[in-house]
């Protein structure tokens, strides 16, 4: 990286710094806020998910907030082990997403901070309530549609995404049996047809594309390809190293296509591909108002996902793709919507027009901006490294 895209990248790093100290002390018991100006409240899942980059950070003020987090997190765990979708309200029930990712946020906080009995009891209740969401008392678990971070999308069943979150907290935890047994079940072929045999248990792997399938339960499935969901397999080891290569060059093809059509301005992928489209079996009414092609969850360009594909970019070995791809994250978070500012950190653009059309200061899209530069800095990604060694072996793919 020459010097003055090393000074780009440093000062986006100082923004995203300032966005958090900004948003770590909000108007819900001084938790901290899910974005700058909209959102006060403590989301669980964009909380969890930011504990990649505030970890990394190693600032003193962010690391607290994270630890008051995950300690109301725990204060508000149901009977049973379900972890709330706000950190101050425990009747905001109901997500797929928040047990697995309080799990995850709390094992990197662990490690990070040396301390791995923290919230033992809170752990051990959420992981026995993970056990209960397998329908088939495997290991694999599923979900409702829209219980997910993408509230305006159907993810029916056994979700990528969901499960990717389960195989990372399962081998931080050291549940490596389970684990083992996730990502079998992860890679087995997706037939994609109603002739399945019902003795053999869904995969996420399909015959004809090098990624994983965005969801599958008995006769419904979805080929359609989740930026988030595969970037966390490759980041994880679920994938392959040869995989995790194929999934990348895949996604790069993809984008350079969407430009070409003008379906794509920017120079980062969208969260979902192919966009769904009016005339598309999948396509639901209220899409239309919500959920464009292009916008949202139908294919905007989420820059905290961007940060997880560049981290990902950095585990498979592609280190000129990831320091690219940083440069264009670089870009991508300086545009504002609500409030003028230098830097907007927008949860999400439009894919057709690059134009900035969520909340500005968006506390997830800070802290991955600084968990994908820190990757890229260290060419290695911190807390998975030995996730994917475990599986992998420790030799390193050629560099490109």
């Amino acid at each position: 990286m020459d010097e003055k895209s090393a000074a780009a990248v440093e000062m986006a790093r100082s923004a995203a710094l300032r966005v958090l100290l900004h948003n770590a002390h909000g108007p819900f018991d001084g938790l901290p806020r899910t974005a700058g100006w909209g959102y006060p409240e403590p989301y669980t899942r964009d909380l969890m998910l930011s504990a990649f980059g505030i970890l990394v950070s190693g600032n003193e003020v962010l690391t607290g907030a994270l630890r008051r987090t995950l300690k109301a997190l725990a204060a508000h765990q149901t009977p049973l082990g379900h972890i709330p979708s706000l950190a101050n309200d425990p009747d905001d029930r109901g997500a797929s997403d928040s047990t697995p990712l309080f799990l995850l946020g709390l094992a990197l906080f662990r490690q990070s901070e040396n301390e791995p009995e923290f919230l033992k009891e809170p752990a051990r209740k959420a992981l026995t309530w993970m056990r209960y969401q397998s329908p088939d008392d495997t290991v694999m678990v599923a979900q409702l549609p829209t219980s997910d971070w993408r509230d305006e999308q159907w993810v029916l069943g056994y979700g990528l995404f969901v499960n990717t979150l389960v195989y990372g907290y399962l081998m931080l935890y050291g549940e490596h049996e389970s684990a083992a047994r996730l990502r079998l079940l992860m890679n087995r072929l997706e037939a994609l047809s109603e002739a399945r045999d019902p003795h053999v248990h869904e995969g996420l792997v399909m015959p004809s594309r090098p990624y994983y399938a965005l969801f599958s339960y008995k006769i419904y499935n979805s080929d359609r390809f989740d930026l988030l969901g595969n970037s966390l397999a490759i980041l994880t080891g679920i994938a392959s190293r040869e995989r995790s290569r194929n999934i990348i060059a895949w996604v790069e093809a993809e984008c350079q296509t969407l430009r070409e059509k003008g379906d794509l301005i920017v120079n980062l992928p969208p969260c979902l591909l192919p966009f769904i489209r009016p005339e598309d079996p999948d396509w639901r009414p209220r899409y239309e108002i919500f959920n464009r092609p292009g916008d949202y969850h139908n294919g905007g360009v989420w820059p905290f996902v961007c940060g997880v594909y560049i981290a990902a970019c950095v585990a498979a070995g592609r280190m000129g793709l990831a320091r690219r791809n940083l440069l264009a994250l670089t870009e991508l978070v300086k545009p504002w919507h609500e409030n003028e500012a230098d830097w907007g950190f927008n949860e999400w653009i439009k894919a057709q027009t690059g134009q900035p059309s969520g909340r500005d200061w968006q506390t997830w899209s800070a802290a991955m901006y600084l968990y994908a530069a820190e990757c890229v800095r260290l060419e290695r990604t911190p807390f998975f490294e030995e996730v994917r060694q475990s599986n992998r072996g420790t030799a390193k793919p050629p560099a490109g």
